[in-house]
C-alpha cells in the first residue's frame, strides 16, 4: 500500500521540456529506464569502486555497486510504502558522475578543477542527465522528472554553499529547491548506498586478502553475526561461514534502517511528500548505536583496505594519470574526440575549456583513462 507521503507519479512536478507521457509506463518508471539505457550507466561497468579495473574480475565495479544499491532501495521502499520506481531511479543514477579510479580519481579532479569551480560527483551526475547525454532529437540530457533530478541532487541532504557549478547551472533554470531535504524515496536511496558499500567492501577486502575472517569476527555487529552462524552451523566451510555471516550483517543494516525510519515517520506523521522535505532532518536513518558501530567498521576498512600499501601504491599511480591528462587536454584540446570539438571551438574562456576537459575525463572508464595516458602522455615521452 502506498502511503500519503510517497511521491505520486501522477503529481510529478514535470520535466523541463514538456513531452507526451507513456501510455504504459509511469513517469518515474520512464526515468529509471532512461537511466539504465544511458551511456554513462553502461560505462559504470568499467569504473572502480576500490580496486582498479585491471586488478581482478571479481571485485565490485560502480555498475555492480549501483545494481546492489537499487536492490536494497527497492526492498526498503516497498516495505515503507514508498514509490519503488522513483527510489530505484535515484539509486541507479547516484554514481553516474563518478570519474575513473573511484574516490581517488574524484579527489585528483577536484584539486585540478579548484580554480574553475571545483568538481563534485553528485553535481556531475546532474550535468550528465541534463546535458552531457546527447541522444534525443528535442533536448540534451535525459529530460528526467523534477522529482528524480531532485533526488539525484540532494539524496544526501540539503545542498549548502558553495553550490557546485554543475548543479548551480541547472538549478538556475529548473529550481530543485536545494535548501530542503529530498523525498523519502531519495533518502532511502542514500542509505541503501551506505548499506551496499559497507557490506560489499568487506567482501572485496576478504577476497583481496587484506584482512582475515577472524579479524572481521572481532568487529562490532559482525561478532554477533559470526556467533549466530557458528551456533547454527558448527564446523561450516570457511567460505560459506563468512558468506553466511556477511549476509546476516546485511540483514541487520536493512532491518535497523526500516525500524528507525518507521519510528521517525510515526513521530512526524507526514501527510504529503512536502512534509518530508520540510522536516528539517533526515527521516531515513540508522539507529545511533548501529551508526556508532559502523564508524568502527569503516575505520577498520580505512586502515586495512583503503590505505593498504598495495592500494595506496595504485592510488598514487592513477592519481598521476588524471594529473597528467588534465593539463594535456588543456594544452591540446585538439586531442579531444571529434564530437567534442564543436564545444571546444565555442569555449570562450579558460574556465569553459577546463569544464569541458573535466567532463571528458570524468566520463572515462578506468581502462580508457589508462589507454589515453599511455597513448598521449607516456607514449609521447618514450
Amino acid at each position: 500500500m502506498i502511503v500519503p507521503f510517497a511521491s505520486d507519479p501522477d503529481r510529478t512536478r514535470g520535466r523541463l521540456h514538456p513531452e507526451e507521457e507513456s501510455a504504459f509506463r509511469s513517469p518515474f518508471q520512464r526515468d529509471r529506464d532512461r537511466i539504465i539505457h544511458a551511456s554513462a550507466f553502461r560505462r559504470l561497468k568499467h569504473k572502480t569502486q576500490v580496486f582498479i579495473e585491471h586488478e581482478g574480475d571479481y571485485f565490485r565495479t560502480r555498475l555492480t555497486h549501483s545494481i546492489e544499491v537499487g536492490q536494497v532501495a527497492r526492498t526498503i521502499a516497498k516495505h515503507l510504502g514508498l514509490n519503488v520506481e522513483l527510489t530505484e531511479a535515484v539509486a541507479l543514477a547516484h554514481d553516474l558522475g563518478h570519474p575513473p579510479f573511484g574516490h581517488t580519481g574524484e579527489e585528483a579532479l577536484a584539486r585540478l578543477m579548484a580554480p574553475y569551480g571545483g568538481f563534485d560527483h553528485n553535481a556531475q551526475a546532474i550535468r550528465i542527465v541534463t546535458s552531457l547525454e546527447r541522444h534525443y532529437a528535442d533536448w540534451d540530457g535525459l529530460n528526467l522528472t523534477w522529482d528524480t533530478l531532485e533526488g539525484i541532487a540532494k539524496h544526501n541532504g540539503p545542498v549548502g554553499d558553495p553550490v557546485p557549478y554543475a548543479l548551480a547551472d541547472y538549478d538556475a533554470i529548473h529550481d530543485l529547491e536545494l535548501r530542503t531535504h529530498a523525498s523519502a524515496e531519495a533518502q532511502v536511496a542514500a542509505l541503501s548506498d551506505d548499506i551496499a558499500y559497507n557490506n560489499h567492501d568487506l567482501h572485496d577486502g576478504l577476497r583481496a586478502e587484506l584482512f582475515s575472517t577472524d579479524e572481521l569476527a572481532e568487529l562490532p555487529v559482525l561478532c554477533d553475526c559470526f556467533g549466530a552462524v557458528d551456533a547454527r552451523y558448527p564446523g561450516l566451510n570457511y567460505y560459506r561461514r563468512r558468506h553466511e555471516a556477511l549476509r546476516r550483517f546485511f540483514g541487520v543494516l536493512v532491518e535497523d534502517v526500516i525500524a528507525v525510519t518507521e519510528r521517525n515517520l510515526r513521530d512526524l506523521a507526514p501527510t504529503s511528500p512536502e512534509d518530508i522535505r520540510l522536516a528539517g532532518r533526515m527521516m531515513v536513518q540508522f539507529s545511533p548505536g548501529l551508526w556508532s558501530d559502523l564508524k568502527v567498521i569503516r575505520q577498520f576498512l580505512f586502515d586495512r583496505m583503503y590505505r593498504a600499501p598495495t592500494v595506496v601504491e595504485m592510488r598514487a599511480q592513477v592519481t598521476q594519470v588524471v594529473e597528467d591528462l588534465f593539463p594535456h587536454f588543456m594544452a591540446n584540446p585538439q586531442d579531444l574526440p571529434k564530437q567534442w570539438r564543436k564545444d571546444v571551438s565555442e569555449a570562450d574562456s579558460e574556465m569553459t575549456l577546463a569544464r569541458l576537459v573535466s567532463d571528458y575525463i570524468a566520463g572515462m572508464t578506468d581502462r580508457f583513462a589508462l589507454q589515453c595516458h599511455d597513448r598521449l602522455v607516456a607514449g609521447a615521452a618514450r
